[in-house]
């Protein structure tokens, strides 16, 4: 398991402004938020295909592709190999069916789980060696009902729990900027109290 620290944080999801509501934006999600945290601005860089951020005092790079999710490689593999960052250095934020809302999971390497952000963003890549955080948006029970879920806006209650742990993830990112993983996988994979 890698112990470096991030030098690129992924965030995926669709472009435009009929997605940036929809469940599979979840990623693009975390990483305006990051951003804001950081102090840092998104641009548009056509050579990487996306929006780029660069946190010059974390030494991190922030990217949101801005072609499609199932293209979404096309931009990793562009700013990594730009920039010499090896894939253990890469942190990709996803939306997660398997999880419920309000829960996340923090992970490097293993499946990709038919999540198609993540194929393209391993055959770009190379390997599966890299770091994802999974943030659950809950599965609709419907294998067929899939791509209509993940392209659809999460019911209020729903959305609040992703807030609320979209708000842990971001709390959780000093340990994750320290290279600090073993520590912010058993902060982040708890599962949250639940509401008295």
């Amino acid at each position: 398991m890698s112990a470096a620290a991030p030098r690129l944080v992924v965030g995926l999801g669709n472009p435009g402004a009929e997605y940036t509501e929809t469940r599979h934006n979840a990623g693009f999600w975390f990483c305006e938020r990051l951003a804001a945290e950081l102090g840092v601005r998104f641009s548009h860089e056509s050579r990487f295909h996306g929006f780029v951020a660069h946190a010059r005092d974390a030494g991190v790079w922030l990217l949101m592709p801005q072609t499609y999710m199932n293209r979404s490689g096309q931009a990793v593999g562009a700013l990594s190999r730009f920039y010499r960052i090896a894939p253990a250095e890469i942190l990709v934020v996803h939306d997660e069916l398997d999880i419920p809302p309000g829960q996340l999971r923090l992970k490097f390497g293993g499946g990709l789980g038919g999540h198609n952000g993540l194929k393209d963003t391993s055959a770009h890549l190379a390997t599966n060696d890299y770091w994802r955080l999974r943030i659950g948006i809950g599965h609709p029970g419907d294998r067929n009902e899939v791509v209509n879920y993940v392209l659809k806006s999460a019911r209020r209650e729903e959305q609040a729990q992703i807030d609320e742990a979209l708000d842990r993830a971001l709390a959780a990112w000093p340990l994750i900027a320290r290279g600090e993983w073993n520590a912010a996988t058993t902060r982040l994979n708890a599962r949250p109290a639940a509401p008295r």
